[in-house]
């Protein structure tokens, strides 16, 4: 089949590169530079799997710029673009995902539209009772940094179509993975749209859960790690993911729960506003413990929200940085992926060791072995060294 993948970030790139395997693939983007990449073989996202798949298989994979052609002969197209939360509107901007709709309507009024975009509730639903019933969401369940793997093993397949066109879409997917026993749920749009809501809000009320236990520990002196081991020996709960952190952040977890939040208007709530709050308060407990353990200059071990990404966006440690630059204090940045010398109005250093020499805290989300040599300076709550 003839497929085009809107979007080249995680989603996009990864869902592309899989379906690119057996159908012949061509990847949009309004990008150039990741355009170029993808048609260089070159990964424009830090994912080791999507490197070495663009380095050494056989994919029929092209990227563009040009919408129009690609679209006229295409038999799916699979939008990634982004969909951020908008504080000022409290919802979701899914003004991408509507364009490409009416972008691929124009030139294509045949084609199957898959959506993994992260969407409302009932988004799906409005248009088809507007008589587009050939639309559907395919919920993504991707680590950042795996999402190629967790394209080819996927955990369980959502599609929000069901009867032998939700068959359909879900044995696409299955035919081009490489776990042939994955679960598929076939739901109706809205239910599916659900799935993906609730799902990452579990994720963060579970890190703010272990974060508040961590808190606990600190201020009472206690062993966190003992306590967790001992929690998670609970076969109900369970020894996974449950690693202490400065906050959840990242792409899905914060617009994910706070939309999920919109979407209970005028339904009784206490838990998902609680998980918001939640995350905030953590953030605002490690910048107060920063401030107590020194006068001098901080440094901020990277920005990334975790080891093996790329991304900055909402990582936990950005909110941390700007009550500390409030409460007065100079903050230098440690992070290989910045080029300029000034991060929001932070110092960057590009030499580790000229950073650690130049602060008296440093601040780490995450430990890494590159770390050793300065941990008496480090502030981090990850007890296992992993995400």
């Amino acid at each position: 089949m003839n497929i085009v993948a809107f979007g080249l970030g995680y989603v996009g790139l990864s869902n592309a590169i899989m379906l690119s395997r057996k159908h012949h693939v061509t990847a949009v983007d309004i990008d150039s530079y990741k355009v170029d990449c993808v048609n260089s073989r070159i990964s424009p996202i830090d994912d080791e799997e999507i490197k070495k798949f663009l380095l050494k298989q056989d994919l029929h994979l092209k990227a563009t710029l040009h919408w129009t052609d690609a679209c006229q002969d295409a038999d799916i197209v699979v939008i990634a673009t982004p969909t951020n939360y908008l504080e000022s509107t409290q919802s979701f901007d899914v003004s991408t995902v509507k364009t490409v709709i009416k972008q691929v309507r124009s030139v294509n009024k045949q084609a199957l539209i898959i959506i993994r975009s992260t969407i409302p509730v009932g988004f799906v639903e409005s248009y088809r009772s507007n008589g587009e019933n050939n639309l559907c969401f395919v919920p993504e369940f991707l680590r950042e940094g795996h999402a190629l793997q967790d394209n080819l093993f996927p955990s369980r397949i959502v599609v929000g179509m069901k009867g032998n066109k939700g068959r359909q879409v879900a044995d696409l997917f299955l035919g081009c993975c490489e776990r042939q026993d994955t679960p598929v749920l076939l739901t109706d749009p809205s239910e599916a749209e659900a799935i993906k809501l609730f799902a990452n809000a579990y994720l963060a009320s579970r890190v703010a859960f272990f974060n508040e236990l961590d808190t606990f520990a600190l201020v009472k002196k206690l062993d966190a790690k003992t306590i967790i081991e001992g929690v998670g020996l609970d076969p109900r709960i369970g020894t996974h993911y449950c690693n202490p952190s400065f906050g959840y952040g990242g792409y899905c977890l914060p617009k994910d729960s706070k939309e999920l939040l919109t979407n209970f208007k005028n339904i009784p709530q206490a838990l998902i506003q609680a998980i918001i709050q939640s995350n905030q308060t953590r953030k605002d407990f490690i910048a107060k413990m920063a401030t107590t353990l020194t006068h001098g200059k901080i440094g901020i071990y990277r920005l990334t929200m975790k080891s093996g990404s790329d991304n900055f966006r909402e990582s936990a440690i950005l909110d941390i940085i700007e009550s500390l630059k409030k409460a007065g204090f100079s903050i230098v940045i440690y992070e290989p992926l910045l080029k300029v010398k000034e991060f929001n109005g932070c110092c960057v250093i590009n030499d580790l060791g000229t950073f650690a020499l130049q602060v008296e805290l440093i601040l780490a989300n995450r430990k890494h072995p590159e770390l050793s040599p300065y941990m008496d300076k480090v502030l981090t709550r990850d007890i296992w060294g992993e995400n």
